[in-house]
C-alpha cells in the first residue's frame, strides 16, 4: 500500500493540512473550525477525506508546525511526553499560537496513538544568525533565561531558499530579503540561503505592521499604558488581537478590505504598512550589505501587486535588484523534516 506523509498547521480558527508522497502532495485542504468544531474532530474529517479520496493511501506519520521552539529545539523532533512537556512552557512566548498547535498534537495522539508525530519548528530556520543579530541589551541574568530574539515564520522561509535558484540563478546564494507578507507579516534577510536577520523577535509581535499586531512598539508606549491602569491581560489583548492594520483602519485586518475601501483610516494603514516594510528593507541589506534581490511570498506579498509595486518603488534608492513573487509551501517543508527525521525516506 502507498504510504504518506500527513503535514498540519492547526490554529484556532483551522486546521491546514496536505497529504505528501515524496516531494508531491496527494491532496491538500482546509478545515474551518470557526463553527464550534474540535481539532479532534477535524482530524476525523481529514482522515475521512484521504479514505474516500486516496483510498489506497495509508499515513504513516504526521508533521506540525509549531511556532516557537525556544532554545532547547532548534530542529525538528519527534514527539513525545517529555518533548511535550517543555514546549507547554514556551506558550507564554507564542499565546496566540503555541496552544493551538500543541493540542493539535494531543489530539492526533488521542485519535491515532499508534502514529509518529514530529514537530517543526518557526524559530528553527533563524537559529544560526549571527549572535549580535539575536542579542537585546538587558541585562545578562534576564538574557540568561532565554529572552532574545528568535525569529519566526522559519518554515516558509526554509521553503523560499529551498527553491531560490529555480527563480534567481546565481542571485539565490546572494543577498537576498523574503517578505512574507500576511495576517502575520515578517522579512527576512538570506545570504547563502542562510538566515542573517529577521524582523521578529523575542515574539511575533515584532517587526512590521500586521492584521491585527501592531510590530514594532517602544517599550515606553508599553509603561505608560499599563501605569495608566490596563491591566497585563489587556494590554496582551490591545497587542495580538485589536492593533495593526484593524487597529489603525477601524475597520478591517483584511488587505483585500482595506485595498478597496475608500476610507482616509484605511489608506493610512495601508501607507503605514508600506512604509514599515521599506524602512525595515533597509534595515536588512544593511545587515547583508546590499541588496541583489527582493523576494515576496504569504498571502499579501502573493495577492497584493499594489502593495508589491509600491514598496519596490519607495526602495528605489537600494539600486537595481531582482523581484520575485514565490508562493510559500510551509507544509511541504514540514513534510520534508518529518520524513527525515523519522528515516522514511524508503516507504513514502
Amino acid at each position: 500500500m502507498p504510504s504518506a506523509v500527513l503535514a498540519l498547521n492547526a490554529g484556532s480558527s483551522s486546521v491546514k493540512f496536505a497529504a505528501f508522497s515524496g516531494p508531491s502532495a496527494l491532496l491538500r485542504g482546509t478545515i474551518d473550525l470557526e463553527e464550534g468544531g474540535t481539532h479532534e474532530e477535524a482530524f476525523q474529517r481529514i482522515f475521512g477525506r484521504i479514505a474516500d479520496e486516496l483510498p489506497s493511501v495509508q499515513v504513516v506519520a504526521a508533521g506540525h508546525r509549531v511556532v516557537h521552539g525556544g532554545s532547547r529545539f532548534v530542529a525538528p523532533v519527534r514527539v513525545d511526553p517529555s518533548v511535550m512537556r517543555e514546549l507547554r512552557e514556551l506558550i507564554p512566548l507564542a499565546p496566540l499560537h503555541q496552544g493551538h498547535n500543541l493540542a493539535a498534537i494531543t489530539a492526533l495522539e488521542r485519535l491515532y496513538p499508534g502514529l509518529p508525530q514530529v514537530a517543526c519548528f518557526d524559530t528553527a530556520f533563524h537559529h544560526d544568525q549571527p549572535a549580535v543579530a539575536t542579542a537585546l541589551a538587558l541585562p545578562r541574568e534576564i538574557t540568561a533565561r532565554g529572552v532574545r530574539r528568535y525569529g519566526f515564520h522559519g518554515l516558509s522561509y526554509e521553503y523560499i531558499a529551498s527553491v531560490l535558484p529555480r527563480h534567481l540563478g546565481e542571485l539565490a546564494d546572494g543577498r537576498v530579503v523574503v517578505a512574507h507578507l500576511g495576517n502575520g507579516a515578517s522579512m527576512c534577510a538570506m545570504c547563502g540561503r542562510r538566515s542573517v536577520a529577521t524582523t521578529m523577535g523575542f515574539s511575533a509581535l515584532d517587526g512590521l505592521v500586521m492584521g491585527t499586531r501592531p510590530g514594532t512598539v517602544d517599550p515606553g508606549v508599553l509603561l505608560y499604558l499599563l501605569e495608566g491602569g490596563m491591566t497585563v491581560r489587556e494590554l496582551g489583548d490591545l497587542l495580538w488581537k485589536r492593533s495593526g492594520l484593524l487597529g489603525v483602519s477601524g475597520l478591517s485586518e483584511d488587505m483585500r478590505t482595506l485595498l478597496a475601501s475608500s476610507a482616509p483610516a484605511a489608506r493610512e494603514a495601508i501607507d503605514l504598512f508600506v512604509y514599515r516594510i521599506v524602512r525595515e528593507l533597509g534595515s536588512l541589506a544593511a545587515a547583508l550589505g546590499g541588496l541583489d534581490a527582493l523576494v515576496f511570498t504569504g498571502g499579501i506579498g502573493e495577492n497584493a501587486e499594489v502593495i508589491r509595486r509600491r514598496v519596490c518603488e519607495n526602495s528605489r534608492w537600494l539600486g537595481d535588484f531582482a523581484v520575485a513573487v514565490i508562493p510559500t509551501d510551509e507544509e511541504a517543508a514540514v513534510a520534508r523534516h518529518t520524513v527525515a527525521v523519522l528515516g522514511l525516506e524508503e516507504e513514502v
